[in-house]
């Protein structure tokens, strides 16, 4: 399988690049700064640098093209602001859309996160400063115009707080679980697995539990 991986020197991007390498499919990394073409030959991913920020939909299919799925793990940054969650969060997610069509590639994966449902319709969650009300409503309009593409088998991955703790192996993986967190190590593990048996239009939320990633993978 080859697999583009928007946002690829991400602390779960380089997780799955290295899981995908490992098992002998080809990753391409999609990074902005040359400098990370160095980490990702480390993990055994091909780097392509390209601004997300400033490419063209040409530009991005030119890298897409070939592939049998994308995935979009870019994002801002916790010190980024308000602008940038919609440069990144949301416009590079409908960019990668539009190169994946554009390429002929059918599978993509988004990574959102839990919580977006909290800006549905507009709302403001309370106790939420303006920075993170801005990145939920960054991720879940690109969540509703990716997941509007009728030519693409769209998963979206909601993980809950994301941690560095070592990956168990086990989770839980439903349309809407109990807040909670997760390490990146098994987000990575579900993410390789979603790869293998795509879904078309699933919202699925992630955070640890008792199932092991590929049991959860397959009844999700």
């Amino acid at each position: 399988m080859r697999v583009v991986v928007a946002g690829a020197h991400g602390q779960v991007a380089r997780r799955l690049g290295r899981l995908l390498s490992a098992r002998g499919d080809t990753v391409v990394g999609i990074v902005r700064d040359p400098a990370h073409r160095g980490d990702l030959a480390d993990d055994g991913v091909e780097a392509a640098v390209v601004d997300l920020e400033a490419a063209s939909v040409d530009e991005v299919a030119a890298v897409a093209r070939g592939a049998d799925a994308v995935v979009f793990a870019a994002g801002a940054g916790p010190g980024s602001g308000i602008a940038r969650k919609d440069t990144v969060d949301r416009a590079a997610a409908v960019l990668l859309a539009d190169a994946a069509e554009q390429a002929g590639v059918r599978t993509y994966l988004l990574v959102s996160s839990m919580g977006v449902d909290s800006v549905a319709g507009g709302a403001t969650p309370a106790g939420v400063d303006e920075v993170f009300t801005a990145y939920l409503r960054a991720k879940l309009a690109a969540e509703e115009a990716v997941l509007a593409r009728s030519a693409l088998a769209v998963t979206v991955l909601r993980p809950g707080g994301l941690t560095d703790d070592p990956g168990t192996g086990r989770v839980t993986l439903a349309r809407s679980v109990d807040r909670g967190s997760v390490p990146r190590d098994d987000v990575a593990a579900v993410l390789a697995g979603l790869l293998e048996s795509p879904r078309h239009g699933a919202v699925l939320e992630l955070v640890s539990g008792p199932t092991p990633v590929a049991d959860a993978v397959s009844a999700a």
